[in-house]
């Protein structure tokens, strides 16, 4: 289930397929492959890094706020990161953060198949350093019903070409 699909202004790739600093633009967007979300997986998340009866217990989690099994904000963090990456913008040097904001204005549920659609909102070369700059990539991680279950702004560095 993976595909990478790039629209709004296609950008030139290098031979290696990666894109640099210099490939990107305002407005492009990019639409990752796919990823199905069952029990196991929130559980096996949840009992290792977030154990809260919501996250770990579908009986328990019927009587909290998310009436029902939702998986962690994280482990859904997780899911984005690994889809981006897979699949996502193909950017020179990998996904180096530099800062950013999470929100979570869904829970994403066992079942939930989720993808993520990313747009470059900001691009800006380093003015002290010529070999890189950064973008500002939003991000939305989004289930098979259209709900939206995540929102990342991420700074990312990027390479330039020159650098290569």
């Amino acid at each position: 289930m993976t595909t990478v699909q790039v629209s709004s202004g296609a950008a030139t790739r290098t031979p290696s397929g990666r894109l640099y600093l210099d490939d990107l633009h305002v407005g492009q967007r990019f639409t990752s492959g796919a990823h199905r979300l069952d029990e196991a997986q929130i559980k096996a998340f949840a009992l290792q890094f977030d154990p809260q009866p919501f996250h770990t217990d579908k009986h328990d989690a019927e009587r909290t706020f998310f009436k029902g099994l939702a998986a962690s904000g994280w482990h859904t963090a997780a899911i984005t990161m690994r889809l981006n990456v897979d699949s996502g913008p193909p950017l020179a040097g990998g996904f180096v953060g530099a800062g950013g904001e999470l929100s979570w204005p869904a829970p994403a549920r066992p079942g939930d198949v989720l993808h993520v659609e990313s747009e470059v909102v900001e691009v800006t070369p380093s003015r002290s350093r010529p070999d890189r700059g950064t973008i500002v990539l939003l991000s939305r991680t989004i289930n098979q019903r259209g709900d939206v279950v995540l929102i990342q702004k991420a700074r990312l560095v990027v390479p330039r070409k020159v650098a290569a």
